[in-house]
């Protein structure tokens, strides 16, 4: 049995009772002692023939890459299907995410895809999928010593009651946390725009101000914080008040240009279909963007962006080399 599979196969999955703005996480994950789980996005499955929003070659080439790695969990950046209210839509999702679905659980955020068409349908598609999450559209989850706020960026009113569940979370977060991770849909920080040739999306003004509430945690926590986000059919990671910041939607929608710059830390052009490998051990975390390599019918697999964070108090992220 691999050290992949004895971690899954060691995941325990608890429901804690619920709080309406702090305590326990709402979800419980115990991991061994090397713990690997997969972060990506923007899969947008739908009919097969319709491949103008997503590809169904390559969505279906990374659910079978990513169930064969088993890790721990797989967390979901949004955008599961393209029309969240389309019945069809969701069946294509039931048949293709089996390979994944069956290996490991998974855990998503909403984008605004999913909540396309009527909403309260929309809504009903995707908790029966995913009945651990209680019909909740924001929820913490705990990975044994990294912390998950798992939030529903379409309704991230400044000062609404998520960001209040969020504030009060982090004023009560464990002193024995050592990674804390934000997911969401729509990115904070982004080089695309809505204006670029191909399409795009820029950042939005509500997301740069969770920015600030973010990183003015982040200076009275020694844990380290990271944002992971997708919209953007691409990968992009940046470094800003002393939190990582990664765009991770290459799970098959339609790409979309970035506009790289020197001093990205990621430069590649072109379209980035891939996904995120995330492994904690007893020293540090470890992140890998594994990236498919354009091939059409038998994909290659390389590791083209990677960064490590010691175990040790909360300081500024270092690449570790491509």
């Amino acid at each position: 049995m691999t050290s992949q599979a004895r971690s899954f196969a060691l995941v325990t999955l608890l429901l804690a009772a619920v709080s309406a703005y702090a305590g326990e996480a709402d979800i419980v994950l115990k991991p061994a002692s090397t713990a690997r789980f997969v972060i990506y996005g923007d899969i947008r499955f739908t009919n097969p023939e319709n491949t103008s929003p997503s590809d169904p070659q390559r969505r279906k080439m990374l659910v079978n890459h990513i169930a064969g790695e088993r890790p721990a969990f797989v967390a979901i950046t949004g955008d599961l299907v393209l029309n969240g209210s389309s019945t069809a839509d969701w069946s294509v999702f039931d048949a293709e995410i089996a390979p994944l679905k069956s290996a490991v659980p998974i855990f998503p955020v909403l984008g605004n895809h999913d909540l396309r068409g009527n909403l309260q349908s929309a809504l009903k598609n995707y908790f029966q999928r995913f009945p651990a999450l209680r019909n909740r559209r924001w929820y913490s989850m705990q990975f044994g010593s990294a912390w998950f706020f798992m939030l529903d960026s379409s309704a991230d009113q400044v000062d609404g009651d998520e960001w209040k569940w969020l504030r009060s979370n982090l004023a009560s977060l464990p002193a024995d946390a050592k990674y804390v991770f934000f997911l969401m849909h729509h990115p904070p920080i982004t080089r695309s725009s809505d204006r670029m040739f191909g399409g795009g999306h820029s950042a939005r003004p509500q997301e740069q101000k969770l920015m600030d509430l973010i990183e003015g945690a982040q200076t009275s926590s020694r844990a380290h914080f990271l944002v992971f986000s997708g919209h953007v059919h691409n990968y992009e990671r940046y470094e800003h008040g002393g939190v990582e910041y990664i765009v991770s939607g290459g799970g098959g929608a339609t790409p979309y240009m970035v506009d790289r710059q020197p001093g990205d830390h990621y430069a590649d052009p072109g379209p980035t279909y891939h996904y995120c490998r995330l492994t904690i051990t007893p020293e540090g975390l470890k992140v890998e963007m594994v990236k498919m390599e354009p091939q059409r019918r038998a994909a290659g697999w390389s590791v083209r962006d990677s960064f490590e964070l010691s175990a040790g108090a909360s300081t500024r992220a270092q690449p570790a080399g491509r």
